[in-house]
């Protein structure tokens, strides 16, 4: 039977596909790490990487073996990190992720209620793009997301939906649509429309060609749609939150509401995460107390320009 060295080691190659870089996630030389590969191979019989002076490849048997030894290998950790919570407690460092000046205010309440729960684990927070929720997610960045439903993905746990919203559109101030009162959905078929790269099958559906920008964060797509280059959907929390003199914020009138939930990685949950999010769930809950409230005051205030959608989380009242 192989070790642990050498499966983390030959699973983290898999991944990066760099011998330095592996080095550096496992905390050990770069020998170390080809001294280890080697070993593997001699165990099992056949190559399990090519390697070049350029590039580090996969063999078809290393395929094989990463398929089939990747999910195993993630539930006898998960398996292990379970059993070493139940024995510690909500204790540690817990990570969590937020987008927006929305999302950091209403993590900052629900860390507050946590603290009083589990007053001996230490909450972090880091800010995160768009193109970084699904990799930071992945790789153990963090332990959880603040992010926009659905994130998509078998691997991936979904919360509690915190916030409902209405949608809308971030246009340039002198743009046509800037004197609506609201934007059919149809009309997005006319205009360039931004997005970026997380998962989104309405907007999928409906705009297709929208232009996707992986690497903008929120700033630098509103201004993009401030100077003209595009519209870009949004939820109703962002005008409040993001106010500027070139950007004119209209609601889409027959669009789903936007919701937002705390996401983490299936299998490697510990009860940091499941506490913290039923922490979240519960102070939503509580009218006039969550952060949120004020993403859903932006919702409630553009009902009556938005065919009436907008409506938060049951339980949870705009002040």
């Amino acid at each position: 039977m192989p070790e642990r060295r050498e499966v983390e080691s030959f699973l983290t190659l898999a991944e990066e596909l760099h011998f330095g870089r592996t080095a550096e996630r496992l905390h050990v030389s770069t020998a170390q790490v080809s001294q280890t590969i080697r070993k593997l191979e001699r165990r099992i019989g056949v190559p399990l990487f090519t390697r070049t002076s350029r590039r580090v490849e996969l063999t078809p048997v290393g395929r094989q073996l990463r398929d089939d030894l990747g999910p195993a290998w993630s539930a006898v950790e998960a398996a292990l990190a379970k059993a070493v919570e139940a024995g510690r407690g909500v204790t540690g460092t817990l990570r969590v992720a937020f987008g927006d000046a929305a999302g950091g205010q209403l993590l900052a309440g629900v860390a507050e209620r946590f603290r009083q729960r589990a007053p001996g684990c230490r909450v972090e927070f880091r800010e995160v793009r768009p193109a970084e929720v699904l990799p930071w997610l992945r790789s153990g960045e963090v332990d959880a997301v603040l992010a926009g439903l659905p994130p998509a993905g078998p691997d991936l746990v979904t919360g509690s939906v915190l916030v409902r919203e209405v949608r809308f559109l971030a246009v340039a101030a002198g743009h046509p649509f800037a004197r609506r009162d609201s934007i059919p959905v149809a009309d997005l078929a006319r205009v360039t429309v931004l997005r970026c790269s997380l998962p989104d099958p309405w907007l999928d559906e409906h705009a297709p060609d929208a232009e996707e920008r992986p690497e903008a964060g929120l700033q630098e797509l509103l201004t993009l749609a401030g100077a003209g280059a595009g519209v870009l959907p949004v939820g109703a929390h962002i005008r409040r939150y993001y106010p500027r003199p070139d950007v004119a914020y209209v609601p889409l009138a027959d669009a789903p509401l936007l919701e937002w939930a705390l996401v983490w990685a299936a299998g490697t949950a510990s009860a940091r995460v499941h506490a913290f999010a039923e922490a979240a769930a519960d102070l939503v809950r509580e009218p006039g107390v969550s952060p949120a409230a004020s993403a859903s005051r932006s919702a409630d205030a553009s009902r009556s320009r938005a065919g009436g959608a907008g409506t938060p989380v049951p339980g949870h009242r705009a002040r």
